[in-house]
């Protein structure tokens, strides 16, 4: 198959990439390993996104931005975000996919505050937010004339001129992707597919983790992908743990959105005692990362497994209306949460590193874009502004397909390559299971919220180990999805905790104790 762009990934920021190529009559061709469109982390932000607050501006947004990412944001792409985001807010969402989010009384937009926002200045669906926009941009995905969806469709490796062309003197050229080689998950068939450009849209890393908010596909595929081909990462470090996810036996993260808070839910510890004010002078509304260890050690105080967020102050009716999703998902826990306290631990939630883009998503490798959370901007800095991850896919994934349909004739260039060789051996589904669970409980107990540098030691010798385990089975095996996924999981680990044990200083989420 050969396509003009090939998107690797379909939440916000690849959506609107294929979107933005395919609106200049470029063939887009966007695959994604789940069996529906709607995946990642897009369906699964509640919050909602930032537009404009009253007596808002450019400047006041970047200051706060700035504040959050403890003083490590790429200062020309905040000030993109800050500039052009809003505007394209109300460009594709709200009048081209006419999503509809939340009015007031008064049938203007409702805007709301979330943690380290000076103002309120966020945009919702109620408690859905992310949904509500997936499902429109997979409807404009799907009716698109210019884009085929496959889904189903999981990139192995990208296609560079140094790992894959079949003429030898193909490396002298300046390192470039051609494309991707791609299982076909439920047939078992690996085919390339050839582009003159490949944005990667795979999303974040947080099944790396014991805890997550993430989804079942979020294994860092993008990033160990882009790390064999060669291109650029950078502050891998910086993996941020949302301070409130739902605590319960069930063993399910579910994210308790930070609006709660920003609505007056108030953190406190097992005995009904507010502790935030010790750690910021936010309180419940410090920046995520202070937040997350305020939580950290008001635990290990208490010795109690969890916190609690306290929103019992607000009426039952009006938190339905408001918060309809976080409602029913704690009172099918058995939780009423206009009569009790929501019991809550830190999660791994988001990765601020990721493949280092610029202002138009180009990586450092010829013919690769990236884009969302698998990139890194320089937005998030070190901690990442709350609602903020949606405007970046958002104003990243349309400028990428914009850069992306303008193609030069050296994007033309597809050498010939080796037929993929298809091995049969059968996978011990119980390695892959504990392996899994080596890597979880590794980056939790050494990779976490707290780090050490004898941890992140250890773990490095762990992660090696398993690396060259988990490539000889690779090498032999008959590749399923469960399989690729190990494989880019533990690389993805490797990356981190590397980034984690070079990055000597205490910033933002990258906490070093001791």
């Amino acid at each position: 198959m050969k396509t003009d762009v090939l998107v690797i990934g379909s939440g916000l920021a690849g959506a609107v990439a294929a979107i933005s190529a395919a609106d200049q009559s470029r063939k887009v061709t966007l695959i994604t390993k789940t069996p529906e469109l709607a995946s990642g982390n897009t369906p699964h932000a509640q919050g909602g996104i930032i537009f404009r607050g009253d007596d808002d501006s450019p400047e006041k947004l970047k200051a706060d931005i700035m504040i959050a990412g403890a003083g490590h944001c790429w200062e020309p792409a905040v000030d993109r975000l800050c500039c052009e985001g809003p505007g394209l807010v109300k460009k594709i969402l709200i009048e081209r996919l006419h999503v509809d989010f939340d009015r007031n009384e008064s049938s203007t937009m409702d805007l709301t505050a979330e943690a380290a926002h000076s103002m309120p200045r966020i945009v919702h669906c109620r408690d859905k937010t992310g949904d509500v926009i997936e499902q429109a941009v997979v409807a404009c995905l799907e009716s698109h004339p210019g884009i085929t969806c496959l889904v189903n469709h999981m990139a192995l490796d990208l296609l560079t001129l140094s790992h894959h062309a079949k003429r030898s003197i193909d490396i002298y050229k300046k390192p470039a992707c051609f494309g991707a080689m791609v299982l076909e998950c439920n047939s078992g068939e690996i085919v390339p597919i050839f582009a003159a450009k490949t944005i990667l849209a795979t999303g974040g890393l947080g099944q790396l983790y014991l805890h997550t908010s993430n989804p079942p596909e979020s294994h860092g595929d993008g990033i160990a992908m882009a790390w064999r081909a060669g291109a650029r990462c950078f502050n891998l470090q910086y993996v941020q743990f949302h301070p409130t996810t739902l605590y319960h036996e069930s063993g399910g993260r579910f994210l308790i959105s930070e609006s709660l808070r920003g609505e007056g839910a108030m953190l406190v510890d097992k005995d009904g005692n507010e502790f935030m004010t010790r750690h910021h002078e936010l309180g419940s509304l410090a920046p995520r990362d202070v937040v997350a260890r305020g939580i950290h050690h008001a635990m290990l105080e208490s010795g109690h497994p969890c916190v609690y967020l306290d929103v019992t102050h607000q009426d039952a009716a009006w938190l339905k209306e408001r918060f309809p999703l976080i409602y029913c998902q704690c009172f099918s826990s058995g939780i009423d949460i206009a009569k009790e306290r929501i019991p809550v631990v830190p999660a791994a939630h988001y990765s601020c590193g990721g493949i280092g883009v610029n202002l138009d998503g180009r990586t450092s490798l010829k013919r690769l874009y990236a884009v969302g959370e698998v990139a890194c901007t320089g937005v998030h800095g070190a901690n990442r502004l709350a609602s903020t991850s949606l405007l970046e896919s958002l104003t990243w994934g349309f400028f990428a397909g914009l850069d992306a349909a303008e193609t030069v004739k050296s994007d033309e260039y597809f050498p010939q390559i080796d037929p993929w060789v298809l091995e049969k051996e059968e996978t011990d589904p119980v390695l892959i299971s504990q392996d899994w669970l080596t890597i979880r409980n590794t980056m939790w107990n050494y990779v976490g919220l707290v780090r050490t540098r004898p941890r992140l030691l250890r773990a490095r010798t762990i992660f090696r180990h398993l690396q060259s385990e988990i490539e000889q089975f690779y090498q032999k095996a008959r590749l399923t999805k469960d399989v690729v996924e190990l494989r880019n999981g533990i690389q993805s680990a490797i990356a981190v905790s590397s980034a984690a044990l070079e990055a000597r200083e205490s910033r933002g989420t990258h906490f070093i104790h001791g």
